[in-house]
């Protein structure tokens, strides 16, 4: 992704259109709206630009471009039907520093054009990077659908009122808390409904019942971020995401997700690594109290589910300890995510009757855990944290009577692009990813359901380049 999405304040900006046909007619129109000074250089114009330019809204030289047009302009657009004049103008455009656009060759230009939800003074643009404008008008026209037109009047209505509200609270924070909290009232009920005048008496009694001098109250949200898509997020985990200051996330959470968070929130990076805390748990526990004191809402992002080998009760348990408020959002853990992305059923009427959850995280070079009671029959053993001890766990499952031609599959980065399954038996699968590369987050699924996999694999990723 190349293109930096801005709005460009384009009123009063002498700007240059080469065109006079349907295309350069769109862009006109565009530009006029938003009180551009606009010269048209083309033979001959459209009967909308030909109606445009005896109303004096823009400017038309009859002919063809000469790099002398381009003088004292701000803002280039070369629409027309000729792709060398369009080259040409990007060209000597380009040359002088100057923004410009070429219709339908996104590449020979320094901007492009989006598609446009027009809420005045709400604009919401939609972009594909120029791969594909007809996917950005559909996806336009979809959101259009979306969104009322009274949401103009909304905003207008808080900009009105803006002033005030700034002199009733000194602290941007709060300013910032008032405003996400009169917006998801039924304040903003009332102003799409058309009754203004009651919007803002409910506006003006929570302006009087909110007291500028009372201590600015943090919160704590332990949120799961699930196992790697964005899409498999909750509702109520992407609506705390984007109304937290401080987001503390761990290296489980993918990428995707974290994006997910508010933009301008501060992010602080408490990942653990094998042998490498970057930040110890007791230090996280502490760290997430102290900012809430603050007054700052916290958003502790974990991978897959917090109170799953996630230790989010042992956050939390600090969090009680200090006074700390806070909200536990539910994730889909790694298991029941990996489960389902690798067509792995945990359960089976036919090969398992049981679940069970296990970390295989080393410990002094060896795994503590209890042999006897994951080597029953008629289950399913799912280790978490287990890539690197994988020979380790195929062993002492064999030693302690498991089948060697037990099933196991090991999934690196599941519900993700990235997501790999390898299948195998407690004999082979070791040697079969001891030259794999995995990638974390891995998870370990050992039991006869994994011979499900090659029948019920529906997920094909495309590994990200």
């Amino acid at each position: 992704m190349h293109f930096l999405p801005i709005f460009a304040n384009v009123a009063d900006r002498r700007c240059l259109l080469v065109g006079g046909g349907e295309v350069a007619t769109r862009k006109a129109d565009l530009l006029c709206k938003r009180g551009a000074q606009l010269n048209i250089v083309a033979p001959k114009l459209s009967r909308e630009l030909q109606a445009l330019t005896e109303q004096g809204r823009i400017t038309h030289r009859a002919g063809h471009f000469e790099a002398t047009d381009l003088d004292g302009c701000w803002l280039v657009i070369a629409a027309t039907d000729d792709p060398a004049v369009n080259a040409q103008v990007a060209e000597l455009a380009k040359l002088r520093g100057l923004l410009v656009n070429v219709a339908d060759q996104p590449g020979l230009g320094n901007f492009i054009l989006p598609s446009v939800i027009d809420r005045d003074p709400i604009q919401i643009a939609v972009s594909s990077g120029g791969a594909s404008p007809v996917l950005s008008r559909l996806l336009r026209t979809r959101l259009e659908t979306l969104i009322p037109t009274t949401y103009g009047q909304l905003a207008r209505l808080v900009e009105s009122v803006r002033d005030q509200v700034k002199a009733h609270f000194p602290s941007g924070t709060q300013r910032r808390r008032f405003w996400e909290s009169l917006l998801q009232s039924p304040f903003t009920d009332l102003v799409l409904a058309g009754r203004r005048d009651e919007a803002v008496q409910l506006l003006q009694q929570q302006l009087a019942s909110d007291d500028p001098k009372t201590p600015i109250q943090g919160e704590v949200y332990l949120v799961g971020g699930g196992p790697g898509d964005p899409d498999l997020l909750t509702f109520r985990a992407l609506r705390l995401m984007q109304q937290a200051d401080v987001v503390v996330y761990d290296r489980l959470v993918s990428p995707g997700v974290l994006e997910l968070t508010r933009r301008d929130a501060e992010k602080i990076y408490v990942g653990k690594e094998r042998d490498n805390h970057t930040v110890p748990q007791e230090g996280i526990n502490q760290l997430l109290a102290r900012l809430a004191k603050e007054g700052k809402r916290v958003l502790r992002l974990k991978g897959g589910d917090p109170f799953i080998f996630g230790r989010g009760g042992e956050e939390i348990e600090t969090l009680v300890a200090e006074g700390v408020p806070f909200q536990v959002v539910p994730g889909i853990t790694a298991a029941s995510g990996t489960a389902a992305y690798a067509g792995i059923p945990l359960t089976h009427r036919d090969y398992a009757q049981s679940c069970v959850f296990v970390t295989g995280h080393l410990k002094d070079g060896t795994m503590n855990l209890n042999w006897p009671m994951l080597a029953q029959p008629n289950q399913t053993v799912v280790v978490y944290m287990g890539s690197l001890g994988l020979p380790l766990l195929c062993q002492e499952l064999m030693r302690h009577g498991m089948p060697a031609k037990k099933p196991i599959a090991l999934v690196q980065q599941a519900t993700t692009q990235n997501q790999r399954v390898f299948t195998g038996t407690l004999a082979t699968l070791p040697e079969i990813v001891r030259n794999a590369n995995i990638q974390p987050p891995s998870l370990i699924i050992v039991g006869d359901v994994v011979k499900l996999h090659q029948t019920l694999a529906w997920f094909k990723p495309t590994p990200v380049q």
